[in-house]
């Protein structure tokens, strides 16, 4: 291997790891205070939070509880955990966040101890434009009063070795204005404020949401990069806000093009008799991330 590949994973060491490593399960409870809940809505400019303790936690945003801290010595020069228990044994291991899926069974509720149990479901190795890739799919089952409400599937794509795959002069216009033609539309934004909040809110502890100068000068993009999460998060609220007497019962989300802070962007939503489709648009790209909801 020359000095150009040294840094490159064969191939057959991602296909070995997809056919040995197979971590147990987890279990963790929380009390869903909401507190947190509180935090989100006031990141996000709500005038009041939308869930108070005994209500109903709006979809996706038990991504708030079940939260790890690691100690400081554990993390990465990216500010990633270097080992983990659902961290595949891969060197100079990327992680990105690709989508998931969710099912409401019933809604968990604010303000009541909940259980979370969390597996391993599939690893598959796979050949990208990038090179080898490993997909993982991580699956959360959520429970109150020994009865399973929520159940989520996470898929993450890791790669291993060389820099990220930053798409050559990549520049963001702050200006610039997206468009769409949806019945329903969020406009919105971010500054690195919000994306602190989040990273905080989250445990998220990697740099390229909240160091300029690490972003820019060793990952390469063109500025702060807005959380997938939180592309999900503004994502249903679209739903929440143009249809808040409905119950989601389902979602499934893809996050396909990173955006950057300061960009405008606009979550938009196609409703049917069925749920809704929904996106995010921006001026670069005609979908940063897309959606499908179905309604109980």
């Amino acid at each position: 291997m020359s000095p150009a590949d040294a840094s490159v994973t064969d191939f057959s060491v991602l296909e070995e790891t997809a056919r040995t490593w197979h971590p147990a399960g987890t279990r963790a409870t929380d009390a869903l205070a909401p507190a947190p809940v509180a935090a989100l809505s006031a990141v996000l400019d709500l005038p009041e939070p939308v869930a108070t303790a005994g209500q109903p936690l709006p979809p996706l945003w038990h991504w708030l509880h079940f939260l790890t801290w690691p100690r400081q010595s554990e993390l990465g020069p990216d500010g990633h955990l270097r080992d983990g228990h659902f961290l595949p044994p891969l060197p100079e291991r990327r992680r990105m966040f690709a989508g998931g899926r969710l099912e409401i069974r019933t809604p968990l509720t604010t303000g009541r101890p909940a259980e979370q149990t969390s597996r391993v479901v599939k690893v598959q190795a796979k050949k990208g434009r990038s090179g080898g890739l490993l997909f993982v799919t991580v699956r959360h089952e959520l429970s109150q009063d020994g009865d399973v409400r929520v159940a989520e599937e996470q898929d993450i794509v890791y790669r291993s070795g060389g820099g990220a795959p930053v798409q050559a002069a990549l520049a963001v216009d702050p200006a610039a204005e997206p468009r769409s033609d949806a019945p329903w539309q969020l406009p919105w934004t971010t500054d690195p404020a919000v994306l602190f909040r989040v990273s905080a809110l989250t445990a998220n502890a990697h740099r390229i949401h909240y160091d300029a100068p690490y972003v820019t000068g060793i990952e390469g993009y063109p500025g702060l990069v807005v959380h997938g999460p939180l592309l999900a998060l503004m994502m249903l609220e679209v739903v929440r806000r143009q249809a808040p007497e409905r119950t989601v019962r389902t979602l499934s989300y893809r996050l396909l093009k990173p955006a950057f802070c300061g960009e405008q962007l606009l979550a938009c939503g196609e409703p049917s008799d069925e749920g809704v489709r929904l996106r995010v648009t921006g001026a670069r790209e005609a979908e940063h991330a897309t959606a499908e909801v179905t309604f109980a």
